[in-house]
């Protein structure tokens, strides 16, 4: 059985979300890995993306394979049956599950996602024979290195900021000494924002942190009497220090476009700005969004551990964790993405941008807004599996392979078998090995479903695409197995062919 998929790992990141629609929209076919929560099955976390998406893109998208999964376990906690899917069909992997954790926890985060994780996703590989690597490290494994870092480089003695920093350095070396891979393209973004269009994010760490701090700060302090409102923050900064963050849809986009240009296998890609965001800009951008003012950047000489308010004091008890950063940021050489993405400059965060992120947030009430739940959508999977009969040794020797597609609200690609107009077998995922396809949508799927007195044959076949030899077989044996009609017909081969 040959099929080309994509494993694609972490897509319920923010980083992983988006991959998962891009690369959804590229037309890539995905298989990808999901663990259940105490809510939701690993389908059903996936499903819940993927309207997400089909709501803001006003678009149907197609199902990706979904595989129930923990990176933490062995083989990334598959079952053999998947394993042996993923041996079967998977050609290329993309390792972006990753925990930001910064400091090393009571369950051994991040070393036991990023080391832990990233060894059973080369387990898995090389059981697999995926030799296709790519994948989703950090800027910061250049640690507190404050010169020009160049693409190549990985090891220059540097000090690491945080157990986080050192984690995805590790996963660096463990994965660029595995010897199987023959192909190994690793993309190191910078820190990563929200969507530069819609502020969307769905983490507050980072950049949104500091935003999420200035919202409480300054909505909780009563303007004066000029209507300003007063928020008396020292900073031992220059105010012109520059940071390195980028947003996520320009990241997704940047890694889907290199995916999908060979010449570009093999590199390693920094993914941050051109033009750096300061301190100052943010600080501005929220004054202007607020009506506020007060922070004095003090130059990075000054001694702030006194507090000069009970607001400044709150500040620096809540941006306690990102202090290692305020000090040094290095350049990235930007050398690759410009040769094979110059056409996809980042998008500068300007004050418009960190408006957007304002809003967003709070919208959002930083992260507390329960997110609207989709609507239990009907699956197309346990229809298909309800009109399944008993597979026997010799059920499926000769049976009719029929690739399904089915866009939108539970649907999914399967390979079904079908055989005396029966239904004899059926399996996750489209192959080149098929007789014919059968593509629509999911509300097209149930509308053929529903009991009536004539098959709607002429609707039917504008689904079907099949040779015209075999057009009128497939479509009988299809509509006998799936939509219990009995009746013939004489198809129409010229719509059935195109």
């Amino acid at each position: 059985m040959v099929s080309d998929y994509l494993l694609l790992t972490g897509v319920t990141g923010l980083l992983g979300r988006y991959l998962l629609r891009d690369l959804l929209l590229q037309g890539r076919r995905l298989a990808v890995i999901a663990r259940p929560n105490r809510k939701q099955t690993a389908e059903q976390r996936v499903e819940e993306l993927v309207q997400f998406w089909e709501q803001q893109i006003g678009q149907l998208l197609p199902r990706p394979v979904v595989l129930e999964g923990d990176i933490c376990e062995s083989y990334l906690g598959l079952d053999a049956a998947s394993r042996d899917w993923v041996a079967q069909h998977c050609s290329v992997a993309m390792h972006s599950a990753a925990s930001l954790t910064f400091h090393e926890d009571a369950q051994g985060e991040p070393y036991r996602s990023n080391i832990g994780g990233l060894t059973h996703m080369l387990q898995l590989c090389k059981e697999a024979s995926i030799t296709d690597l790519h994948y989703i490290s950090t800027a910061y494994v250049a640690g507190l290195r404050e010169d020009l870092v160049l693409e190549h480089e990985l090891q220059a003695e540097q000090a690491f900021r945080n157990d986080y920093e050192r984690s995805k350095f590790q996963g660096e070396l463990l994965v660029r000494a595995a010897d199987f891979i023959e192909t190994l393209t690793v993309y190191r973004p910078a820190v990563i924002a929200g969507d530069s269009q819609t502020g969307y994010t769905n983490t507050y760490h980072g950049l949104y942190l500091y935003l999420k701090l200035m919202s409480v700060l300054v909505r909780n302090t009563e303007p004066g009497p000029d209507g300003v409102r007063d928020t008396p923050v020292q900073f031992a900064l220059s105010g012109d220090e520059e940071r390195n963050v980028v947003p996520v849809d320009w990241v997704s986009a940047v890694i889907c476009h290199l995916l999908d240009t060979p010449a570009a296998h093999g590199n390693t890609f920094h993914l941050a700005p051109e033009v750096p965001l300061t301190p100052r800009q943010i600080i501005e951008a929220g004054y202007r969004y607020y009506n506020s003012r007060g922070v004095e950047f003090t130059g990075a000489a000054a001694d702030t551990r006194q507090p000069i308010s009970e607001i400044d004091r709150t500040a620096h008890e809540n941006i306690g964790m990102y202090k290692e950063y305020e000090s040094s940021d290095p350049k990235f050489d930007l050398t690759n993405v410009r040769k094979f993405a110059a056409h996809l400059p980042c998008p500068v965060i300007d004050e418009a941008m960190l408006h957007r992120f304002l809003r967003y947030g709070e919208d959002d009430r930083w992260g507390k807004r329960k997110p609207p739940r989709n609507c239990p959508c009907a699956s197309v999977e346990a229809y298909c599996r309800s009109q399944l009969v008993e597979e026997t040794a010799d059920s499926t020797g000769d049976a009719l392979a029929v690739n399904l597609h089915v866009l939108g609200p539970g649907g999914g690609d399967w390979q079904l078998l079908l055989r005396d107009g029966q239904l004899v077998h059926m399996q996750a995922g489209s192959f080149v090995q098929a007789a014919a396809s059968f593509s629509l949508d999911s509300h097209q799927f149930w509308s053929l479903t529903e009991p009536q007195e004539v098959f709607p044959w002429v609707l039917a076949e504008q689904y079907l695409q099949a040779p015209p030899a075999t057009a009128a077989k497939v479509l009988e044996q299809l509509s006998a197995a799936m939509f219990n009609s009995t009746a013939t017909h004489s198809l129409n081969l010229e719509n059935a062919s195109s």
